[in-house]
């Protein structure tokens, strides 16, 4: 199966026809030919413009699939996420136990996602600067629930090492690198989200992030480790372009890769998909009580990212339609 992300970002009218998403340029006075990609092979749409017209049938059809719907504001982040309610043949026994789980339970999880976050986040620093600053000692050092807030402390040392700026804080709402951050983070999320459906968990019942407002919490909890892979893109790209320069599809592309390439894990080349969906089975199994901890892997290495940067990222232009997707 072909994991494709698919982002619309200016008008259009969506559509469903023979198992196909046809995409036609939403701009009366504009013909053009529409685009049209196999519903089956859809991960994740995109929805990046306010005047876009799909129907139910859309929806519907690409949930069926498996796939997932993101809607995006105009601060790239997610207003409305759209996923399948039906992945999981036990998904409603697991959902009972994740409603039941015990509190030390839920603190061994966190316990190693933060884990597996902080090393992350080390091995990205000696990956790109030849050092890791003592992160990875600090991640060894995490106890259950991290009751020492390690996370935030590595975090406060991670951001500033990471783009050589003292100054950079994340999240600071300036147009810098946090534009990209904040998009190549909502697709991750879409993409974890999708994992966790497909494990059968359901994605609001989180183990740390509680916040009533956010469907999509357990999403927000378990892409912890898989940042620092967002990180990398972004770093990769301030390297060569102005990170306050215009945040386009282009821009768009290569932070979308981040999620649609393949990776090294145990000396096989995977799709990140299949690496999330591994992570989230394990966290299903802790859940149950199958497992005690969840099988998390480090950094991931991309397999010839020149390749699926130039070759895995398709952009498709007709007139007003800039459908971006990747496979």
């Amino acid at each position: 199966m072909i994991d494709r992300i698919v982002e619309i970002a200016n008008p259009a009218r969506l559509s469903v026809r023979d198992a196909q998403l046809v995409i036609e340029s939403g701009k009366e006075d504009q013909l053009s030919l529409p685009f049209t990609t196999p519903v089956s092979e859809i991960a994740v749409l995109l929805l990046a413009h306010p005047q876009i017209n799909l129907s139910q049938a859309v929806l519907s059809r690409i949930a069926e699939a498996g796939g997932s719907v993101v809607t995006i504001n105009g601060n790239f982040l997610p207003s409305a996420m759209l996923l399948p309610v039906d992945s999981h043949f036990i998904q409603t026994e697991r959902f009972a136990k994740q409603m039941q789980l015990s509190l030390p339970t839920s603190k061994r999880l966190w316990q190693h996602i933060v884990r597996a976050k902080i090393k992350a986040q080390g091995e990205m620093l000696r990956e790109l600067h030849g050092n890791d600053h003592g992160l990875i000692a600090m991640s060894a050092r995490v106890r259950s629930g991290d009751e020492g807030n390690l996370e935030a402390q590595a975090a406060r040392k991670y951001w500033g090492l990471l783009f050589g700026d003292r100054r950079f804080r994340r999240g600071s709402g300036n147009p810098d690198q946090n534009r990209h951050l904040d998009y190549g983070y909502t697709v991750l999320r879409a993409a974890v989200a999708r994992a966790l459906c497909a494990a059968g968990l359901h994605p609001s019942i989180g183990i740390r992030h509680k916040n009533r407002y956010d469907a999509f919490c357990l999403a927000a909890d378990v892409m912890e480790p898989f940042r620092p892979l967002v990180d990398r893109r972004v770093y990769q790209w301030i390297t060569k372009e102005d990170a306050e320069g215009p945040f386009d599809s282009r821009a768009k592309s290569w932070m979308i890769s981040a999620t649609t390439s393949r990776y090294l894990l145990e000396r096989e080349e995977r799709s990140l998909f299949d690496i999330l969906l591994r992570t989230a089975n394990s966290i299903a199994k802790c859940v149950t009580g199958e497992l005690r901890d969840p099988e998390i892997p480090s950094l991931l290495q991309a397999c010839a990212i020149d390749v699926t940067a130039k070759r895995g990222v398709r952009r498709v232009e007709a007139d007003e339609i800039r459908a971006v997707s990747a496979s």
